[in-house]
């Protein structure tokens, strides 16, 4: 249930967040293009200006597009996350409020971007679709699963109820004289020759 919830809330956040960055980054864009951003960097004591504009631009408008998708977020979070920290450092830091230049707007955005890099997109994202099953695998393993192969998970066969599994066969049977297979003879029946002939069954010669 809990789950379910961070799942609906990240969509939520992931959309509404990523609507504001692609707003900025585009107007950034269109109302002036990478040069007019650098010089109000630049009146603003933004280092590398041009280098910042094309970050602020480039990351704002990529990266609130990948939140709404929920793809590679935590890549765009960081970024974005990285990209209101240096608005507030360099901008918006002397107060609290929008209307006074204030961190107020870039400080909640910076964190929601933090928090959904750290936290993930949720189940209803393309990042679950495309990576979701490598991500459980990674979970359980850090829960501390034992991992029990295929081959042993398949059931022993039992072993016979006569005999122990460790007990060897019984040998063969083996005569008195410890020739294998021989039948012994029984008292006043002489014992069959070695060549496999008997007594002789009745007169062969007629009489």
């Amino acid at each position: 249930m809990r789950r379910s919830l961070y799942d609906v809330a990240a969509l939520i956040a992931r959309i509404v967040v990523g609507v504001v960055f692609v707003a900025h980054g585009w107007q950034k864009l269109t109302g002036g293009g990478a040069g007019a951003t650098a010089a109000q960097f630049a009146g603003m004591g933004v280092p590398l200006p041009e280098a910042s504009a094309w970050y602020a631009i480039v990351v704002e408008l990529i990266g609130g597009i990948l939140l709404i998708l929920g793809l590679l977020t935590p890549l765009a979070g960081l970024l974005l996350a990285i990209d209101m920290l240096g608005a507030v450092l360099f901008v918006h830091r002397r107060a609290l409020f929008v209307g006074e230049g204030g961190f107020e707007l870039a400080g909640a955005l910076g964190s929601a971007a933090l928090l959904l890099a750290a936290g993930g997109a949720g189940r209803i994202s393309l990042d679950h679709l495309f990576f979701g099953r490598r991500r459980e695998r990674r979970r359980r393993d850090e829960a501390g699963l034992p991992y029990v192969p295929p081959l042993a998970a398949e059931p022993r066969q039992p072993a016979p109820a006569d005999r122990s599994p460790d007990q060897p066969a019984a040998p063969a049977d083996r005569s008195p004289e410890g020739s294998p297979g021989l039948p012994e003879s029984s008292p006043g029946q002489p014992p069959a020759s070695a060549g496999g002939s008997g007594p002789p069954r009745g007169d062969t010669t007629g009489h």
